[in-house]
């Protein structure tokens, strides 16, 4: 049971960064469709606990240290090489979003500028990342319940102490720029291009287990517990959209009004989730290029660090509504994937049964 949690835990501490954390991806992919967003929150909550859930049981069955292998497994050798280039590719940017969302969260809490507040979280990631699989993951997961109380808090606040009926805000809301044409579309994409980002983390989780069941149960569990989250963050952002629709940290703006302590804890938590996906990222794209342990994997964390710190400078609020929706499209192919692999493995368990019950 203790690794089930263990694994549910570093799956959600992963997905939840600055994007979803801030408020800013649910508002984007969920709350700008007003009221059918709330349906698309119930539909990413099933994906996020099914595609968790066969991630998990396909790194545990490979024992696997990257992502390479159960890609390469899922999506056979040639559509495994796209796969491999398009999750690489953004566990990098995922990083680079990460320092950005830092500085914006240190600029807009502390005034702190953003360039320093960037660096802390690049200088906090790479030093992590030099511990080994295990210990990241216990650092990962272990922040995560701290996250869920204060947003079901945070939600409940702005739930109860709203004065604008639920038409008008549905009528605010939909004025907001989405990052998809509808509901259905935003809520499939936000899934996607989280599972490409976590991926990589998730099939070494599983691969930190040879009970396929327990790493399983992990993938369920962290999915449902992601889906929780998404819900109660998109009814603070719902309840207050006309205060925060055009913030880069809406729900550290719902904190501070309840009081400056809250804010400064909101920042603190929120700062804790996106260090959890930096340091998932940055260890998981070194992990790709080379095996962790020694000083050379030091020596290209640190590099890949920096390299993130410099791009950071684009912008959190740009970084988040560009990247995210062009992975998401790329990551259909491996959402297609993965599901063909499950009914696969389904169509063979049921021809061993046959076999074995003749």
């Amino acid at each position: 049971m203790k690794k089930v949690i263990q694994i549910a835990g570093a799956y959600v501490g992963i997905i939840i960064g600055a994007g979803f954390a801030s408020g800013q991806e649910v508002l984007q992919f969920f709350t700008t469709f007003g009221w059918p967003g709330f349906i698309g929150t119930i539909v990413a909550t099933f994906l996020f606990a099914f595609l968790g859930m066969n991630i998990t049981q396909i790194g545990s069955r490979l024992q696997t240290q990257s992502h390479k292998e159960v890609v390469n497994h899922i999506c056979g050798k040639y559509l495994g090489l796209v796969v491999d280039f398009i999750i690489t590719f953004f566990l990098f940017g995922v990083a680079v979003i990460m320092f950005a969302g830092a500085g914006s969260t240190f600029e807009q809490q502390f005034g702190i500028p953003q360039a320093f507040g960037s660096f802390i979280m690049v200088a906090m990631t790479i030093l992590t990342c030099y511990f080994n699989v295990d210990r990241v993951m216990t650092i990962i997961g272990s922040i995560t319940p701290f996250l869920l109380i204060l947003v079901m808090i945070l939600s409940g606040y702005a739930l109860f102490t709203t004065e604008a009926s639920f038409s008008n805000l549905d009528g605010i809301a939909q004025q907001g720029s989405s990052a998809a044409s509808n509901w259905l579309l935003g809520s499939v994409l936000y899934v996607s291009f989280n599972i490409t980002c976590g991926v990589a983390m998730l099939a070494v989780m599983g691969g930190t287990t040879k009970n396929e069941k327990h790493a399983g149960w992990g993938g369920i569990i962290g999915g449902l517990g992601l889906g929780l989250m998404l819900i109660l963050i998109n009814v603070g952002m719902f309840t207050r959209i006309e205060d925060v629709g055009t913030l880069d940290i809406p729900m550290l703006y719902i904190a501070n009004e309840i009081s400056p302590v809250a804010g400064i804890i909101m920042s603190i938590v929120l700062l804790a989730m996106i260090f959890n996906t930096a340091v998932g990222m940055i260890y998981s794209f070194s992990a790709r290029w080379m095996k962790p342990e020694g000083k050379k994997f030091k020596g290209l964390v640190t590099i890949v660090g920096l390299v993130g710190f410099a791009l950071s400078f684009v912008g959190f609020t740009t970084l988040v509504g560009t990247l995210y929706p062009i992975t998401g499209y790329l990551g259909f192919l491996l959402i297609g994937a993965i599901i063909i692999a499950w009914m696969r493995s389904k169509r063979k368990n049921r021809t061993t049964e046959k076999k074995l019950s003749a």
